[in-house]
């Protein structure tokens, strides 16, 4: 009995490293005409701009070829590197996005980002200048996943919770909801926008990573 007992054990648990596919900026404005989408940056919060000084980040990676068929995920976390910005004190909270994007060709080292290109994700677009958000800024769940307050440049854990889990869990079962996260910071007060390493940024040890721990199930016992 006891080594049918062990048959049926789940196997151990094993952690992947997992780098961003695709990232941008989505950037206020009612044309959609800026985009940042191949910067070595991307931003979340409110420039020191009178109008349009919105920015979010939007994140995805491709986690069903990153794990096994019939993994099940224990734990997940997301770790971005916050380059030197406004230190104040504020909340990044991550919402799972709800509608394909594409990342596209424009890049800005700079919150203010770059002339739109075909391809790019914007305010209204996403995939610049022929699909659209249903709702300007992105469209996503509207509760959070995951909250952190940041500050002051380093890096940053998301740690583990169960919506991060049935996000990632979600993703490896169906690919085709599969559209990441729109990360949002504090959008009323000016001048606090956070600055995060991209996955095109030149230091490959800044870019943002998902670390999933997972298990696989045991064979059936007999």
């Amino acid at each position: 009995m006891a080594l049918l007992a062990l048959l049926s054990l789940p196997t151990a648990a094993e952690t992947v490293l997992i780098p961003a596919s695709h990232d941008a900026t989505v950037i206020e404005d009612p044309d959609g005409a800026w985009a940042n989408g191949s910067g070595p940056f991307f931003f979340a919060g409110r420039t020191n701009q009178e109008q349009n000084g919105v920015r979010r980040g939007l994140l995805r990676f491709d986690v069903g070829e990153a794990l096994p068929d019939h993994a099940i995920i224990e734990s997940v976390s997301l770790t971005l590197y916050m380059a030197p910005s406004h230190p104040e004190i504020r909340d990044l909270r991550l919402y799972r996005a709800l509608a394909e994007w594409s990342e596209g060709p424009s890049s800005s080292a700079g919150g203010g980002g770059a002339p739109s290109q075909p391809g790019d994700v914007t305010w209204l677009h996403t995939f610049y200048d022929s699909d659209f958000w249903v709702y300007g800024g992105g469209q996503f769940l509207g509760r959070a996943s995951g909250v952190l307050q940041v500050a002051d440049s380093g890096f940053y854990t998301w740690e583990s919770n169960p919506h991060l889990v049935q996000d990632v869990a979600l993703w490896k079962a169906a690919a085709q909801h599969n559209f990441g996260w729109i990360l949002i910071g504090d959008e009323t007060t000016r001048q606090n926008v956070k600055s995060f390493a991209s996955r095109e940024n030149p230091d490959p040890a800044l870019r943002p990573v998902l670390e999933v721990t997972y298990r696989l199930p045991g064979p059936p016992s007999r």
